[in-house]
């Protein structure tokens, strides 16, 4: 997984964007162009101001939204969305306090918002469309700008359409560090790895993509046709505007059948956006400490299950635990985080998986999944592990 590391850290992609269409229930008039500069940003908590746009305080940078062809496991390439051409989104890293700026540039046709999951940032910032701020249209860049914080483990995912724009890959982690790092002053870990856990229903993101594509060809066909742009197709600017318009007898969107009749019923789940056999495993060397950052950027629970070793739980959404609780097995919610610890005291192949063997399979066939190993450096075995599927 990539990761934005170190000082002025930066990614960009560039290339030709592919085509993905969609519509919004409504489109926010607006009162002015989407943010071309630095926002007068004053951090509420903290009654800090922003340095100013070009300031070298910032740590900078870019993410690209593209249509991309992924794949989840051998013999399995789907269409997703990616920051930067790539599932998850690239692991972002800084310390706390530090000042951030996200260009983030949308040349997909469908759009989008980033909202900053587990950070405390001053609400134009939050990323909820039509509540904080207006969706970023094709063609458009936004400016995010924040001080990070609090420490811990969050994330940073699409706020709109959410059900399938992070179902189709646009999530990535967000770790704010101390150099003070509370864990590591009790638990002095050597390696850090970060587990995004989701999951996809690709035959319900094949849907959504699909239908997105001719409701842009319909949106664009009307934008034509009534000499307005995109983002002046104004419709609902409050509740009262939504009814009066009920009652002149114009149906909303979601009155009629635009999606599929059930919710998603997901056939793969991820760890870093493969699934078993293709995780990546995770290196340890025996007397070493291992942080294992969990991230649950989908909409089903997971239960995460070590073998070979009992863990320490250190952190709840980023925050530290007042006393590390000793587990085996950890319950892992959509939208939380979860840290653990563990000392590699026990040499071997170890599974590290979900504890729902549902989720241990790819499209039903076991194993595959939410299912890694811990690998120790310089173990041999009598044993030959192997790749063998139920079918």
């Amino acid at each position: 997984m990539t990761d934005f590391n170190g000082p002025r850290r930066r990614f960009l992609q560039t290339g030709a964007a592919a085509v993905v269409g969609g519509a919004a229930l409504a489109y926010a008039r607006r009162a002015g162009a989407q943010q071309a500069g630095a926002p007068d940003v004053m951090d509420p908590i903290g009654a800090s101001v922003a340095p100013p746009k070009g300031s070298a305080l910032y740590q900078r940078f870019e993410l690209e939204l593209k249509v991309i062809k992924h794949e989840l496991v051998p013999g399995v390439v789907v269409h997703m969305m990616g920051y930067g051409s790539q599932v998850p989104a690239p692991t972002i890293r800084v310390n706390e306090g530090d000042w951030v700026w996200v260009d983030f540039k949308n040349t997909n046709d469908e759009m989008h918002t980033i909202h900053w999951h587990g950070l405390i940032v001053p609400y134009r910032m939050d990323g909820v469309p039509y509540l904080t701020q207006d969706p970023v249209m094709r063609g458009e860049t936004y400016q995010y700008v924040f001080q990070a914080r609090p420490y811990g483990t969050h994330f940073y995912h699409c706020h709109f359409g959410t059900s399938m724009h992070m179902q189709a890959g646009m999530y990535g982690a967000f770790i704010v560090e101390r150099p003070d790092d509370p864990i590591r002053d009790r638990f002095p870990y050597t390696r850090d790895h970060v587990l995004i856990l989701s999951s996809i229903d690709t035959v319900f993101v094949r849907a959504q993509l699909n239908a997105m594509f001719a409701r842009m060809k319909q949106r664009d066909a009307a934008a034509a046709g009534s000499g307005l742009d995109l983002a002046s197709q104004a419709r609902y600017h409050d509740l009262a505007a939504l009814r009066a318009d009920i009652a002149a007898g114009n149906a909303p969107p979601y009155a009629r059948s635009r999606t599929t009749p059930q919710a998603p019923q997901p056939n793969f789940f991820t760890i870093n956006g493969k699934s078993y056999p293709a995780t990546e495993p995770i290196k340890v060397r025996e007397g070493e400490w291992t942080r294992i950052r969990f991230i649950n950027a989908g909409n089903v629970p997971f239960s995460m299950h070590l073998h070979g070793h009992d863990f320490l739980h250190v952190c709840t959404d980023g925050a530290p635990l007042p006393e590390p609780v000793r587990m085996s097995t950890i319950p892992v919610t959509p939208g939380r985080t979860e840290d653990i610890v563990f000392l590699a005291d026990n040499p071997g192949l170890w599974a590290l998986h979900d504890h729902d063997v549902t989720h241990t399979t790819n499209n039903g066939i076991y194993p595959g999944g939410a299912m890694t190993d811990i690998e120790y450096e310089g173990f041999t075995s009598d044993y030959e592990p192997a790749v063998s599927l139920d079918e």
